[in-house]
Formats: C-alpha cells, structure tokens, sequence
C-alpha cells in the first residue's frame, strides 16, 4: 500500500530506530531508503537490517534532501508514497491519521501539520517557528492554500501526483516546489495533526538560514506567476 521514502545523510545514530517504527507499520509496504552520500556509516546500518521490503539507494555523493526525494519517487512502485525522515523528528505511528484521507479517497496529497490537531510536540527555536510560519504564509499568498505548515517533512502523495509533475530543487527548497506543483495540479489536499519531536543543531539538525533563503526563492520560482515568468 504504501512507499515510504527516506532521504539519509549522516544519521547513522537514528536510521535503525527509524527503518524498525517504519517496518512495524502494517501500511508499509515498501522503503526505499536513498543514501546521500553519507560518510558516518549510514549505509552500513541499513545494510544490516533484515527486511525484504527495505532497498538502499545510493548517491554518489552529497546533493541534497531534493534530489533524494527525485531518486526515491521514481522507484516507488506502490499506490501511496511518504516521505520519513531518518532522524526521528516525525513518529511512524502518526501514519494512520496521514492515510486516513487518501483510503477514504477524500485526499490526493495529504500535509502532516506540526501546528494543528493538539498532538505533542517539543519545544525549541522560536525564530525557527517564525521562519516556518512566515514561508507557510507566504506560499499560501502565491498558491491561494491555506496550509499551517507548507515546510512540514510528513508529506503523502497518490504516487499519480507525483508522476504529474517534474521536480527540480536539490535541496530544502523541494517542500515549497512539492506544495506549489500539487496546488497548480489542482489536487485535493488535506492537513492533518501530527507529532513532532525536533531536533537541536547539537543533536543533528541541519537546516540553516541559506535554506530559508532558497525557500523563499522556490515559492516565488513555482508559484503561478513564476511560473509565467520562466515561460517569457
């Protein structure tokens, strides 16, 4: 039923916990996990876990969460497509809420809002919060949306939507790109409430400013008038 795919770069510490949650899910039925050219023995861990439903795909070097998820969407080969991360930011068992909409086929793109529904979430970086909230509100401005969190990683597709469309971004600017091209398809998409256990740079966390930046960029780049800009 479902492709989840797992974009890795240097979580050699989170992969394992995170593939065993995903495998323990009765939806999941494939995982492609698409190393990132990481360099801490990533690839090791997921090599040792024993699952036929799990495939390793690798880069062949660093080119960002983007172009991850470009690699593992076009090897997906089940009806329903999720994107997990591999640092245990977002819980697998939120995945029935996050089908629920797709099953009862009243959703074609369903969004995992950190900011919505009263589940737990941990505290951390209140300028982080306000970036998301600022790039959420101006995607929303562009795509005429009214999504609470654009820059959530939980996003599921009907693997349909995916294969309408062309992705282009590399990097972090692939959640913007990812909402603009959904919304310009004119699919149904719906938010649910999620939890969300964030990480601190010292735990991991790589997102930057540069990649707030290149958000901004990408929802103007493919937002309708982007769009007809690129075309003159």
């Amino acid at each position: 039923m479902l492709t989840v795919v797992v974009p890795c770069f240097n979580e050699a510490a989170t992969i394992a916990t995170t593939l065993k949650r995903v495998l323990d899910s009765p939806y999941t039925g494939e995982v492609l996990v698409v190393d990132d050219g990481s360099t801490d023995g990533s690839v090791e861990v997921v090599e040792r876990v024993d699952d036929s439903r799990v495939r390793l795909l690798r880069q062949p070097e660093n080119r960002g969460k983007g172009a991850a998820l470009r690699r593992g969407f076009a090897e997906a080969s089940r009806p329903f497509v999720l994107v997990q991360d591999a640092d245990l930011e977002y819980d697998p068992s939120d995945y029935p809420a996050l089908l629920a909409p797709l099953l009862a086929d009243e959703a074609d793109v369903v969004f995992g809002s950190r900011f919505m529904g009263g589940r737990p979430h941990r505290v951390l970086y209140f300028w982080h919060s306000l970036g998301n909230r600022f790039l959420t509100l101006l995607s929303n401005a562009l795509t005429n949306l009214n999504l609470t969190d654009m820059e959530t990683g939980y996003k599921v597709f009907r693997r349909e939507v995916l294969e309408s469309f062309e992705l282009e971004e590399d990097r972090f600017g692939i959640e913007p790109e990812l909402t603009a091209k959904a919304a310009a398809g004119r699919w149904r998409i719906y938010e649910v409430g999620i939890s969300y256990r964030g990480r601190t740079y010292a735990e991991g966390k790589k997102i930057g400013w540069r990649d707030g930046v290149r958000a901004v960029v990408s929802i103007v780049r493919y937002s309708p008038i982007g769009e007809r800009l690129r075309r003159r």
